[in-house]
């Protein structure tokens, strides 16, 4: 049988009513699981089903669950628990107790290194671009702090609380642009001009690059000089026209940044390797990853050999991109491995019932082990209903 499952956000949990999400979520939607967000980043929410607000804020990089101190003792990153648990009580532990009497099966949807809290307060951890800036939205998976923070949170989701699945997100590199407060560019950089911001030269992935053999230092030089061009151009101009379609291949005549950009997957599988080490065996651990997942250090196939699978998001894509997009991940985690796929129910990308249908329709057949629908709180009731109505034939 299917995962089919629905990311939520605890706070929908509160102004809702666990009843009353249940209901939604098996009666409507069809589901049989949900996702709750156990660590997370700001934003600004419309909020259009809550009874008790419209609008709404979250704390920037908190924790939705409460930790246990011993396996949090001695680390420099610590967690801050979000004030609507400490004031509104636990709704994961409150899942899992409903699980245990029949209910809907619990998946906790964990943002690792996407913290802007803690990169502020934690400069020494965050990426740095090729200039040193600090990107403080993006905790380093080379940084041996950020590394152990995101054991620990693991960890003891997984003991303390026993889901049944974890979903990892964000255990990687992030890429430049990616809606953080009034973002500015005035410049208009290019798909590759983003990514040559994103990538990161701070001396722990140095440091890291060299114990592998990579010397870092000539692809950091490149790349500052490529930023630079950009930012004397009158108007911008592809380097890459046809990226990231190119892929890797594209840096190929440059050797030595080719073999750095090949050396980013090691931080990224590495990590969800100690995350996998680290879990109760009980709960699978799965990855949360996009088409182009290797711009932030993805590397599928070397992921699947050391987590459970993943949940590749078939965002802005046609039914039939989604069907090479469920084979294409397939073939590189392998047979035995979870495949989901993740669906936005946004509009106008999800304009109707109908275009939801077609485009799940490839997520049903045999060989995908599961479904997730973005998001529980933040779409209009009806949708509720269409995602039912997609499962049926």
């Amino acid at each position: 049988m299917q995962q089919l499952s629905m990311w939520t956000y605890p706070w929908d949990v509160q102004d809702l009513g666990l009843e009353a999400v249940e209901h939604d979520l098996v009666e409507r939607a069809g589901l049989n699981m949900i996702s709750l967000a156990t660590s997370y980043h700001a934003g600004r929410f419309l909020q259009p089903r809550s009874p008790r607000r419209k609008a709404y804020f979250p704390e920037d990089g908190t924790i939705y669950f409460k930790p246990a101190p011993s396996r949090w003792a001695g680390l420099t990153i610590q967690p801050k628990v979000a004030d609507v648990i400490m004031l509104g009580g636990d709704v994961l532990g409150d899942l899992v107790r409903r699980r245990e009497a029949g209910g809907l099966g619990v998946s906790c949807w964990t943002v690792c290194l996407h913290n802007t809290r803690l990169g502020m307060l934690h400069p020494q951890a965050v990426t740095r671009n090729a200039f040193g800036d600090a990107n403080y939205y993006n905790l380093c998976p080379s940084h041996p702090d950020a590394r152990a923070y995101v054991r620990a949170l693991v960890a003891d989701i997984s003991y303390s609380y026993r889901p049944d699945r974890i979903e990892l997100e964000s255990p990687s590199f992030m890429g430049f642009a990616h809606e953080y407060h009034h973002e500015k560019d005035g410049v208009g950089l290019t798909p590759e001009d983003d990514f040559l911001l994103s990538l990161c030269f701070c001396p722990s992935c140095l440091a890291r690059a060299a114990s592998s053999g990579v010397d870092g230092e000539p692809a950091r030089k490149l790349v500052r000089q490529w930023i630079a061009e950009t930012c004397e151009r009158a108007v911008p101009e592809r380097r890459f026209p046809d990226f990231p379609a190119s892929g890797l291949d594209a840096f190929a005549p440059w050797p030595e940044l080719h073999a750095y950009l090949k050396w980013r997957f090691e931080p990224v599988t590495s990590l969800v390797a100690e995350l996998r080490e680290v879990a109760d065996p009980r709960t699978s651990v799965v990855i949360i990853d996009l088409k182009d997942g290797w711009l932030g250090g993805c590397d599928l196939a070397a992921l699947g050999k050391v987590c459970d699978g993943a949940i590749l998001c078939a965002y802005d894509m046609q039914a039939s991109d989604v069907a090479s997009l469920m084979a294409a991940g397939r073939d590189a985690l392998g047979a035995e491995k979870f495949l989901g796929a993740g669906y936005r129910l946004f509009y106008p990308e999800m304009a109707g019932p109908d275009i939801l249908a077609a485009k799940v329709t490839p997520a049903l057949a045999p060989g995908v082990d599961g479904i997730n629908f973005y998001n529980y709180g933040l779409i209009p009731a009806a949708r509720l209903d269409w995602i039912g109505a997609a499962q049926r034939p």
